[in-house]
């Protein structure tokens, strides 16, 4: 069975919510009516029969690192932590049929504990967000008074009209809900969709995204009817930019309600179908995949392909683009080989831990083997890492092993040779992608890298400018050449200021992105629907996952039109 959602048609329903819909009738989650705690303002809501309970799985007495679940027909709090164990699938196998949907005692979210996943039902998502938004105490909110039927509430009492005037707490409460400042609203999670929440919110509050998309440069309405004249988008993809300029528009409208980017969630699985379900997929993959099909819509438009590196292709590779440097040097008769290649990141790797130095670990033998199953096995990083020593890592000199020699024209032959990355052109907007996930071929076997990195609000981005490594490698009577004065604006406009950070907590198979967001020199937490404001000191001892940056000055050319 299928319904639409904005338009679109959803997924097909859970068989075992569906079952447990017809069994119970229209008071399928009347067992919640007092458990729906939430704290004001918008605060996260959790399933609690008191407000001081610690919930604890029935079967082990885990309480903290893994979900919990609560059976909605007999209130049994069962742990779940795939793919080791289940005790909630455990318990719904023991108990007779109708004790297959449970809901998270911290996230107020139904899952199935049959499917193993979590499950959508409308009626309670619309009575959750409702009662979520409009909790003005903390006390116990009624569930089943935001869904009653309209029947149900003309059978109800009338009371007489009281003019209302609000109280201390109300007060605080109301004044507190002002903090948060136009143009940030939550999105709601649609099913483990949080990296692509992640992700959306700092692109919503990217400034060059957010000028071009709110200016109207791209107007959905006239690219629609472009698209009818052209016979194009009836049986075919959408258009994803048309479903961005929709979530600016709805974002920026001043409604604080969070907002459901299920269009948008349904046009992203058209272009990547590859990715289209409800699993927790990686928020740089999204992101990488996003940039990619506008670029896509944008060169289909003007009908000759663009490249990435030229920065005028479409709006995403205007704001996020950048050319890498690449030089790879013989080390039998110097002869240099140079490419350049478009990027729209940075992929980063942490530092090494303080075992090894770093002079050390660069002479060792280059084996791909030995490497990869040293860094899999390697255990939590001894040190802290910093965003500079990742980028001096990235841009360092790296003596390439025997099983990597590079054919030298003037040689030859293959030679060993010496590799030096460099940054040619920096973008607009800087993507640096730290490597927390690694996976191992050899080992079968994949675990995440828990290291803390710091990261500064500022950067200077011009000690990994190709300019400036060439100083330092030839000085200043050779520069510039080989066409490199390009890059000589750059000098000029390489301070960058940071403005979003998403971040991951958890295992590799059970995490959760958050997004810190800096918005008028406030940070803010974006957390799926829920914003709250936080200090500095939160962002900085957050495990950072992706960092933006956008360049402090801007310098702007005529229009040649």
């Amino acid at each position: 069975m299928s319904s639409k959602i904005n338009g679109q048609v959803s997924p097909h329903s859970c068989s075992h919510l569906l079952q447990f819909r017809r069994r119970n009738g229209p008071d399928s989650f009347r067992a919640l009516q007092d458990c729906l705690r939430v704290k004001p303002p918008g605060g996260r809501a959790s399933i609690r029969r008191d407000p001081a309970e610690v919930p604890c799985c029935q079967a082990c007495g885990e309480s903290g690192s893994n979900r919990l679940y609560a059976c909605v027909a007999c209130a049994a709090v069962s742990c779940h932590a795939p793919p080791l164990t289940s005790h909630a699938a455990a318990h719904a196998q023991s108990m007779s049929p109708g004790h297959e949907i449970a809901v998270d005692v911290d996230r107020a979210e139904l899952f199935c504990c049959e499917c193993r996943d979590q499950v959508y039902d409308r009626d309670f998502d619309a009575a959750f967000i409702l009662a979520q938004t409009t909790a003005t105490t903390t006390t116990g909110s009624t569930l089943m008074q935001c869904s009653a039927e309209p029947g149900n509430l003309r059978k109800r009492r009338r009371v007489d009209y009281r003019h209302w005037t609000p109280d201390s707490r109300e007060c605080v409460t109301m004044t507190n809900s002002s903090d948060v400042p136009w143009g940030l609203r939550g999105l709601n999670n649609l099913g483990n969709t949080c990296f692509m929440n992640s992700v959306l919110q700092a692109l919503l509050h990217t400034p060059l995204l957010r000028n071009y998309f709110l200016s109207d440069r791209h107007n959905r309405y006239h690219c629609q009817q472009k698209n009818v004249a052209n016979n194009i988008g009836k049986n075919g993809r959408l258009c994803l930019a048309c479903d961005v300029d929709a979530m600016f528009s709805a974002v920026f409208s001043g409604d604080r309600t969070p907002y459901s980017p299920a269009k948008f969630l349904y046009s992203w699985w058209q272009h990547a179908a590859n990715l289209a379900s409800y699993e927790q997929q990686d928020a740089h993959e999204f992101f990488i995949s996003m940039l990619h099909r506008i670029h896509e819509k944008e060169e289909k438009d003007q009908g000759k392909p663009h490249s990435q590196g030229s920065g005028d292709c479409c709006i995403a590779h205007r704001v996020f683009s950048g050319i890498l440097r690449s030089d790879v040097m013989c080390m039998a008769c110097g002869f240099t080989s140079t490419t350049y290649d478009p990027c729209i990141d940075f992929p980063l790797d942490l530092e090494p831990n303080r075992g090894g130095s770093a002079k050390s670990s660069s002479t060792k033998s280059h084996n791909s083997c030995n490497v990869e199953s040293e860094r899999i096995s390697s255990n939590k990083d001894c040190r802290i890492s910093t965003l500079k020593g990742c980028l001096e890592r990235f841009t360092r000199p790296e003596r390439l092993g025997s099983d990597q020699k590079f054919f030298c024209q003037k040689c030859q032959v293959r030679q060993e040779c010496l590799k030096q990355m460099s940054i040619r052109k920096l973008p607009l907007v800087s993507c640096f992608h730290i490597k927390r996930f690694e996976h191992s071929s050899i080992r079968k076997m994949s675990r995440k890298v828990d290291g803390h990195l710091q990261f500064p609000f500022s950067l200077d981005m011009a000690p990994y400018l190709s300019s400036s490594i060439l100083r330092s490698r030839f000085g200043h009577r050779i520069f510039p050449f080989d066409g490199d004065e390009q890059d000589a604006p750059n000098d000029l406009s390489s301070e960058f200021e940071l403005f979003a950070v998403v971040t991951h907590t958890g295992r590799l198979d059970a995490g959760h992105y958050v997004t810190y967001l800096r918005f008028s020199n406030q940070w803010y937490k974006c957390d799926d629907a829920w914003i709250t404001q936080v200090s500095e000191n939160i962002v900085r001892a957050a495990q950072g996952y992706m960092m933006f940056y956008v360049q402090k000055m801007l310098y702007y050319r005529a229009s040649e039109k």
